[in-house]
């Protein structure tokens, strides 16, 4: 059965986004069979990758109302072995929807449970946010990797993240593992860079990847062409980074 990972940070403008597109593009440029979840109501990684809707496609909604029927809402993109299911930005409304639903909190791994044994990996881009559509995220997910900006106010909030993850683990899902984070936009000629670097060291002890995203143009421009970087730019930094990213993440599986 595939591992499912989600990616949160309910911190806006992290690099969570970026992160679960070019880690999907690159894992499966390595030979994995991926599939990407878009939870977000902005669609970015939908559009990222670019995946558009017809007007009567279904999304990750409809997947989560009929979890049975979630592989109609499968998507291929322009990655070989990468698929998707994409986000609309009507979820925002729905997730108020969610509300009233019998287990409500397991939507989306009921949806994911149907198909994952097709995949090596299934991962999940959460909004930045920690309402019923995170903790759908969460409750599916067999493991968390958080993105971090190497900025100072990225900081703000960790807390808070880890103490929801924590309800989680103790209400719903006692199986649930912090994987590790994300160092994001970082600049090493920035001296703030390396002490929060030194700050998240303790809030994740042992649990930081090796792998640094740099700040990069390239990284920035790829999503208004919809495409992940492993498409417009493989030569570029920020594609090296999210290459050895996918590479030392498999080094946990």
């Amino acid at each position: 059965m595939g591992k499912v990972i989600a990616l949160v940070n309910q911190k806006g403008g992290v690099g969570k986004t970026t992160t679960a597109v070019n880690l999907a593009s690159f894992l499966a440029r390595l030979g994995k069979k991926v599939l990407l979840i878009d939870l977000d109501p902005q669609a970015n990684a939908s559009s990222g990758l670019g995946v558009e809707l017809g007007e009567n496609d279904g999304h990750v909604y409809h997947a989560m109302l009929e979890p049975e029927k979630s592989s109609a809402y499968i998507k291929s993109t322009q990655v070989d072995g990468l698929h998707a299911v994409p986000a609309h930005r009507d979820l925002a409304g729905a997730a108020i929807e969610l509300v009233n639903l019998e287990k409500r909190e397991y939507r989306l791994r009921e949806a994911i449970d149907s198909v994952k044994s097709i995949y090596d990996f299934v991962l999940i881009d959460c909004p930045p946010s920690l309402g019923l559509l995170t903790i759908n995220g969460l409750v599916a997910a067999d493991h968390i990797i958080i993105p971090v900006q190497a900025e100072y106010y990225a900081l703000e909030g960790l807390s808070q993240l880890l103490h929801t993850i924590n309800l989680i683990q103790n209400h719903l899902h006692p199986e649930l593992n912090v994987l590790g984070a994300v160092i994001t936009m970082f600049d090493k000629r920035n001296k703030l860079s390396q002490s929060v670097m030194q700050e998240l060291y303790g809030y994740f002890p042992n649990r930081i990847f090796r792998s640094i995203i740099p700040r990069n143009v390239r990284l920035a421009e790829a999503p208004s062409y919809g495409q992940p970087i492993s498409e417009y730019d493989p030569s570029s930094r920020g594609a090296k980074a999210y290459d050895r990213l996918a590479r030392e993440f498999l080094t946990h599986f």
